[in-house]
């Protein structure tokens, strides 16, 4: 017997066959698989949920023990009220070495309504840019002072002790650019 074709033309179509009802089937099985856990999410959802509230409303937070103990060690600054303007104490220093400079910011600052206490040159000069410091717990008074003069720099106290502070909350030290 004689055949027209080849004996490896016949084994292709089989395994193309083969592979296409393959790769279908795996499609299949990906949608039914998925279309199954929509279903059983919409059932199951509102259950989890419900049963995840009811189990953070039994539950207090938990709070660490050493945020506890600050907690009790003093108030919240957000509690206290913020100081006004008129009660918001500045040091005015000259850093950038024009004279006349920390002058004529100090005057900037009481035309804003804050009350400068002293005005006079930093320990050093050649600060790049106008910087606004703050003793412990009045951050809140030093953005709003920033906000005001449209300065850029807030840092907490940094090389300058409470007593060279003479009562002052924030100390502005001018810099070349504010």
């Amino acid at each position: 017997m004689e055949h027209p074709l080849a004996p490896t033309e016949l084994v292709r179509p089989w395994r193309t066959a083969t592979l296409v009802a393959t790769a279908i089937a795996a499609v299949e099985l990906v949608l039914l698989i998925g279309a199954g856990l929509v279903l059983l999410g919409r059932q199951i959802g509102p259950n989890v949920h419900a049963a995840a509230a009811r189990e953070a409303a039994a539950k207090p937070a938990p709070v660490a023990p050493a945020e506890a103990k600050k907690a009790k060690a003093r108030p919240h600054r957000a509690a206290v009220k913020l100081l006004s303007r008129a009660h918001t104490k500045v040091v005015v220093l000259n850093g950038n070495g024009v004279a006349g400079a920390a002058s004529q910011a100090a005057s900037l600052v009481q035309a804003r309504g804050y009350r400068v206490l002293e005005v006079g040159n930093a320990q050093r000069t050649g600060y790049a840019r106008t910087i606004v410091m703050y003793r412990p717990h009045f951050r809140a008074e030093a953005l709003r002072f920033r906000r005001d003069l449209n300065l850029s720099v807030v840092a907490p106290l940094d090389g300058m002790t409470p007593a060279q502070l003479k009562g002052a909350h924030l100390v502005e030290i001018l810099g070349a650019a504010r």
